[in-house]
C-alpha cells in the first residue's frame, strides 16, 4: 500500500486514523442491495458542492485545521471529486478485489439471517439482536450510550426508511450516518467476521454422513455462509452436477434454500438444517460424544 502512494493520498487526508469521523459524502446512500463499485463511485463525484464543502468543514473541526489538499477541494468539489474516485477505485484494486468473494458471501450470510430473523421474530428482535447498544420500544430506536450532544430524529427529518448495513471490518458497537434525504444509515459488526480468515472445516458429523450421505452432509456443513454451486464445488471437490444434484435433495427436504443475488443463486441453511446439525453434534455418535456401539463390533 505504501508503494501506491495511496497512505499519503486522497483518502489518506479524508479517513484520517486518528480521527472518529468520515466525511458522509464518501459514503453515499446506496442504490440497492449490491451496488457496483462505478454506481457507488459515480455517487461521489456527483455529491453536491456545498455538502461536499459541509462535511469538510465538520472534518475540520476534528482534525483542527484542513491540510493543503482539503483545502483545494473545499474551493473546487466538483473539479477534485474525480481525482477521489479514482483513488478509491484504485484502493479498491488492491486492497479488497482479491478478497471480495469472501467478504460477500460473509455479507449476503448476515442479510439473509436478517431477513429470516425479521419474517420469524419481527422487528423488535432484528434491531435489538444488532448490538447491546440498540433498543427498540416499538416507537423509537435508541442508541446506547446516549448521543446526548444529538438531538432527538423524526421519522420525517430522517428520511425515509432506515438502512441496515452489515460490516466485515467493524469488530464492535455500531455506527450511524444521518444526512437527510438520504435515509439514516446503522452501519454493525456482521455475524461471523471474526472467523473471515479462517480455514473452513469440510469435515461433516460423521452421525450425519450416514444418515444424509456423506456428499449431502459435507455440503449442509459447508453452508454455514450462503454460497454458490461453484463455490460450493470448488471448497469441497465435488462436481458441479453432483453438488446440483444433491442441494436438489437438500431443497426438496426442507434443509436448504435458494436466494437469488443478481445473477448469482446462494444456498443457505435452513432453520431445520441448523437444528439438525445441533442434534448430530450433541448426540453420542456426532462430534460432541463418543460413538455409541454395540458390544463386540466396530463402526459399521
Amino acid at each position: 500500500m505504501a508503494a501506491s502512494g495511496l497512505d499519503r493520498g486522497w483518502l489518506a487526508e479524508l479517513i484520517p486514523a486518528a480521527s472518529r469521523y468520515a466525511p458522509d459524502f464518501l459514503t453515499p446512500a446506496p442504490s440497492g442491495p449490491a451496488p457496483a463499485l462505478e454506481q457507488e463511485l459515480a455517487a461521489v463525484t456527483a455529491t453536491p458542492a456545498d455538502r461536499v464543502r459541509r462535511d469538510l468543514e465538520h472534518l475540520g473541526q476534528h482534525q483542527g485545521r484542513l491540510g493543503p489538499r482539503l483545502r483545494a477541494l473545499h474551493a473546487d468539489p466538483r473539479g477534485r471529486l474525480a481525482r477521489v474516485a479514482e483513488e478509491a477505485a484504485a484502493f479498491w484494486e488492491l486492497a479488497l478485489s482479491p478478497y471480495w468473494a469472501r467478504i460477500r458471501a460473509l455479507l449476503d450470510a448476515d442479510v439473509l439471517y436478517r431477513a429470516r430473523q425479521s419474517a420469524e421474530h419481527g422487528a423488535v428482535r432484528l434491531l435489538t439482536d444488532l448490538d447491546p447498544q440498540a433498543d427498540w420500544d416499538g416507537v423509537a430506536l435508541r442508541l446506547a450510550p446516549a448521543r446526548s450532544r444529538q438531538r432527538a430524529l423524526s421519522r420525517e427529518a430522517a428520511g425515509p426508511g432506515l438502512l441496515l448495513i452489515p460490516s466485515a471490518f467493524k469488530a464492535s458497537g455500531l455506527s450511524t450516518r444521518v444526512a437527510p434525504p438520504d435515509p439514516p444509515q446503522l452501519v454493525y459488526p456482521a455475524r461471523g467476521a471474526g472467523s473471515l480468515w479462517e480455514t473452513r472445516s469440510r469435515t461433516a458429523s460423521a452421525a450425519l454422513a450416514v444418515v444424509l450421505g456423506r456428499s449431502r452432509s459435507t455440503l449442509l456443513a459447508e453452508l454455514d455462509s450462503p454460497a454458490s454451486t461453484t463455490e460450493l464445488a470448488d471448497r469441497t471437490g465435488l462436481s458441479p452436477a453432483r453438488v446440483s444434484q444433491c442441494l436438489t435433495a437438500l431443497r426438496d427436504a426442507g434443509l436448504a434454500s435458494a436466494h437469488r443475488a443478481g445473477r448469482t443463486v446462494l444456498y443457505a441453511r435452513t432453520t431445520a438444517a441448523e437444528a439438525l446439525l445441533a442434534a448430530a453434534a450433541e448426540a453420542p455418535g456426532g462430534a460432541g460424544g463418543r460413538p455409541n456401539q454395540a458390544p463386540g463390533r466396530g463402526p459399521g
